[in-house]
Parts: C-alpha cells; sequence; structure tokens
C-alpha cells in the first residue's frame, strides 16, 4: 500500500511509458532518466504502464510471448536503480495480472497521484486516470498526433483533451515558421532530462557512430497535400558521398536491412544493432566509447521545422562526444558551432565533421557543457513541473 504521508514535500507523481511495451534498450534509458531525475527532486516517483498493447520483443522481432519477456527484461533494471517496488505493469491484451506492485497499488496511486507525466503520450487515458488532477502530456515525437488531431482523428482528439497541459520535444511547434498544426492546443517546450552521472567514463573510439533504424513507412502523413515521411533510410541516403569528404571515420549501428554493399561501397562502416537494442549497457557503453555522433532526422522533424532534438543525441552530449545531426531547427533553442553541430545537406555534414576533428578536445569539451547547461534532468525536469503548474 501507498499513502500521502509517505510522500516527499513534492508529491507524488506517475510516470507513464512504454518501456515494458517496447524493451528495446534506448527506450528503457529515456523513461529511466526521468523516473532517476524526478527522485533527485524530491518526488515519489512511480512507473505506470497500464496499457492495451500486446508487448514486443526485439529479440524476437515480433509480439512477445507474454507480458513476462518483458518483465524479464525491464525489471531487473528498475531493480538496479532503486526502483525495485515502484511499477506497476498490466497489459490488456496479455492477460488480466497486474504485475509489480499489484492491482491494489495501481488504483490507489490513481487516487493519489498529483501528477502524471505521459511520456511519449503513449499510454491511453481512460476515466480511472482522470482522479489525477494535473495530466501532462509529453510528446517525444512531434507532428503526428498534432495531424491526426488537426485532421479530425477522434482517438488523438481524445487523447489530447485527457491533458491538462502539452509539451513537446518540437521546441518550435506553435511558433511562427513551424509547419505543425497546434491542433487547438498551446504546445509548451520540453526536452529529454539526461542523468549525467550516467555517461562518464570509457575509452575514445574512433568512430562518429549513431543507433538507428533503416526503414520504417508505418507513420508516414499526409498534411496539406504532402507527405511527410517518418523513415530514416532516405535521410541517410542523402548523405551517401559522405565518408569520402571527410577524415572521420562513420559507423552505422543499424536495425533492419540496408543496402550494406552499397554503404561499405561507400565508405561507412556498418555493426550489427541486434545487442544494442535490447541490452542497456551495451548501447550505454556503445554511445560512451563513441569518438562522436553523426546522425540524421526525420523528414517529419526537418521539413516542418519543428526543433525537435534526439533523446539519444542529448545522451551523446553528455557523454561528451560532439554530435553532428540534421538540422531541425534546433539552433533557435541550442547553441551551435561548438560541440553541437547543425547540417542540411552533405557538404555541411562534412564541414562540420572537420570542424570538429580540427580541435576535438575542445569541441568534446563543449559537447558536455551543452548537456550539463541545457539537458540536465534536474533543471529539464524542474521547468517542465513548474511550467506545468505542478
Amino acid at each position: 500500500m501507498v499513502s500521502r504521508g509517505e510522500r516527499p514535500a513534492q508529491g507524488r507523481v506517475i510516470v507513464f511509458g512504454v518501456m515494458f511495451d517496447l524493451p528495446f534498450a534506448g527506450i528503457v534509458v529515456q523513461f529511466l532518466q526521468y523516473l532517476i531525475g524526478l527522485r533527485r527532486l524530491g518526488w515519489d516517483v512511480w512507473y505506470v504502464e497500464d496499457s492495451r498493447a500486446w508487448p514486443y520483443d526485439p529479440a524476437r522481432r515480433d509480439a512477445a510471448r507474454d507480458a513476462a519477456t518483458s518483465v524479464r527484461t525491464v525489471a531487473p533494471i528498475l531493480d538496479r536503480h532503486g526502483f525495485a517496488d515502484r511499477w506497476v505493469y498490466r497489459s490488456a491484451f496479455a492477460g488480466t495480472q497486474v504485475l509489480g506492485a499489484g492491482e491494489v497499488v495501481l488504483h490507489e496511486l490513481y487516487r493519489t497521484a498529483d501528477v502524471a507525466l505521459n511520456v511519449t503520450g503513449a499510454q491511453e487515458m481512460r476515466e480511472e486516470h482522470m482522479a489525477i488532477p494535473l495530466r501532462v502530456y509529453v510528446q517525444s515525437d512531434p507532428f503526428a498526433v498534432q495531424v491526426d488531431a488537426a485532421s479530425g482523428d477522434p482517438e488523438a482528439r481524445a487523447q489530447l483533451a485527457a491533458h491538462h497541459r502539452h509539451f513537446s520535444f518540437g521546441e518550435l511547434v506553435g511558433t511562427p515558421g513551424c509547419l505543425v498544426p497546434d491542433a487547438g492546443y498551446a504546445w509548451e517546450p520540453t526536452r529529454q532530462p539526461v542523468v549525467l552521472d550516467l555517461w562518464r567514463g570509457g575509452e575514445l573510439g574512433s568512430a562518429y557512430t549513431t543507433i538507428t533504424t533503416w526503414h520504417n513507412a508505418t507513420k508516414d502523413r499526409q498534411w496539406q497535400g504532402e507527405r511527410y515521411f517518418w523513415t530514416k533510410d532516405r535521410e541517410f541516403l542523402a548523405l551517401l558521398e559522405l565518408p569520402s569528404r571527410t577524415r572521420a571515420r562513420l559507423e552505422l549501428a543499424v536495425d533492419g536491412t540496408p543496402p550494406a554493399a552499397l554503404l561499405t561501397r561507400h565508405g561507412w562502416h556498418l555493426v550489427a544493432a541486434p545487442e544494442l537494442l535490447v541490452d542497456t549497457a551495451a548501447y550505454c557503453g556503445y554511445i560512451i566509447r563513441s569518438r562522436g555522433e553523426l546522425t540524421v532526422a526525420r523528414d517529419q522533424y526537418v521539413r516542418p521545422r519543428t526543433g525537435w532534438f534526439s533523446d539519444r543525441s542529448a545522451c551523446y552530449l553528455a557523454a561528451g562526444k560532439p554530435v553532428v545531426t540534421q538540422d531541425t531547427g534546433f539552433g533557435c533553442v541550442l547553441p551551435t558551432g561548438e560541440g553541437l553541430f547543425a547540417f542540411t545537406d552533405v557538404g555541411g555534414a562534412a564541414a562540420a565533421l572537420e570542424s570538429v576533428e580540427a580541435d576535438y578536445p575542445r569541441h568534446a569539451a563543449a559537447a558536455r557543457a551543452v548537456a550539463e547547461e541545457y539537458f540536465a534532468a534536474e533543471h529539464v525536469l524542474t521547468a517542465l513541473l513548474s511550467r506545468a503548474g505542478a
């Protein structure tokens, strides 16, 4: 049981997420940093996943056989970071059992929580959630939900309406020049909170890396007569000639079936991603041991000029690894030119990599400084909760 008398002064907060439904290492790390950051701020933090989705098994690349598969992956990580008795997982399509702290605690949390952060907006809001006095939608992927809601999709509209405040990693959503519709809501900026001490140590590698899925066309959207793409392969192929234009070694940890012969012929180095997808230690270690990150952004973030910035790239910065990434307009809210670079074409990407290599120690230190000032979990979460009215 949990009681109001046991709570820290800040109050009780539920973080809704998708760690059990989608137990990819990058997703687990993303949510873990919310939990740790909120606890350090003095909140009574609970992780809840109360989903109608069937859990996915990244190792099998298919639906999981049961909910226990996800629990075996995620629960030990929560335990290791001090959340062993502070999570609840109920998957409606995987049986009626409520795992973790159990059903009694789940219902009590809904009655006693002060705030719910629906991170990624994946938790569908139902009547039993309406007792939570402050429900905050935290969007990591701008564009699709706004377009769906603006186009009249009833599920998207109901989901947004069930929240009191709306935040987005697309920090320019709602500002002049951003093409994302606001769907009738005031979108406020936020970004990935990063627990800085998780990203120290490790030997310096020789390659600029990234971890990516090669192709995914299931989330493309039509908006105002144009198609906006979700998949990353088209963005990487636009950089096909990049290895020939820089001294930097470029490596992709790819999930899916990239055109390996084409990429390697042009100088790209490929590594298999399976372990990095499912093992959080391997995922974090790969980032920490990289020389930097060279990556792209989805068309849905770039063309509408959303100001979006990757949660994974924020972790590279925290590890002191310079980041060279496709421009989404994030230069309006983050400093660029030292440790962090935005590019619009292959020439700009090459020039940025050459700038980093010309004085690597300076840019590595600047990358860490950007993370400390703009992504530290305590700063990001304090700002989010304050602006939400918590």
